[in-house]
């Protein structure tokens, strides 16, 4: 059940691909904009570099995850899922999962962006590219969840932010110093402690979200 749901999900994101243009072309806006506020100062702009990236990323992914339930909610559609004889466990981990590969391409596509505006490039994109995912993993488990508690607002767009930033502050903090100290270098060797919490965060709303999934979606 979880390959079929995760099938559809990443069918549908294939067919909203202009949408996923569109998210992309937001958050290389957002970071454009920071590079403003900041001005030509090219130590600051480096400085700053993982935070705007960060933040251009969290903004995108409302858009992304607000809408991740539109198919669902057209015709009473997630009410027939939840009717067929399987876990809805399933349903959550391929939603999660598709807007965890979302979120992660968009991560990595918004990294030439940032290297562009902040001249904030680095030679070690292994690490860096895995704290992107590990990043999305923070963003997409609880806000997949978020999402389907929000789905059926009509002010879902504002709702779900609301909801969800004071929730991955922890993930969004992780996610921050690690990408700075791959960017600007780790003499202190504080690395390997920030990826720690970000895997802990990962692990354990993955999982909880998970166990609380069927109740929101049934009240």
């Amino acid at each position: 059940m979880l390959i079929a749901a995760l099938r559809k999900e990443l069918l549908l994101q294939w067919r909203s691909r202009t949408q996923i243009m569109a998210v992309f072309v937001f958050g290389a806006t957002s970071l454009l904009l920071f590079s403003f506020a900041v001005g030509p100062n090219s130590e600051a702009l480096r400085l700053y570099s993982s935070g705007f990236l960060w933040l251009g990323l969290l903004l995108s992914s409302t858009l992304t995850l607000a809408e991740s339930y539109a198919a669902e909610m057209e015709n009473r559609a997630l009410e027939g899922l939840l009717l067929l004889p399987s876990d809805p466990r399933a349903l959550y981990y391929g939603k999660a999962i598709a807007n965890w590969l979302q979120l992660s391409m968009l991560g990595i596509a918004l990294v030439p962006v940032m290297v562009v505006l902040y001249d904030a490039g680095t030679t070690d994109l292994l690490r860096l590219f895995a704290i992107i995912l590990l990043g999305a993993a923070g963003l997409s488990a609880p806000g997949t969840m978020y999402a389907a508690m929000t789905s059926q607002a009509r002010a879902k767009q504002t709702l779900l932010p609301l909801l969800l930033f004071p929730l991955i502050v922890p993930a969004l903090l992780a996610s921050v110093k690690a990408t700075s100290l791959v960017i600007l270098g780790d003499p202190m060797r504080q690395l390997t402690p920030w990826i720690s919490l970000l895997a802990a965060f990962d692990a354990i709303y993955w999982s909880l979200c998970g166990l609380l999934y069927s109740r929101v979606v049934e009240d």
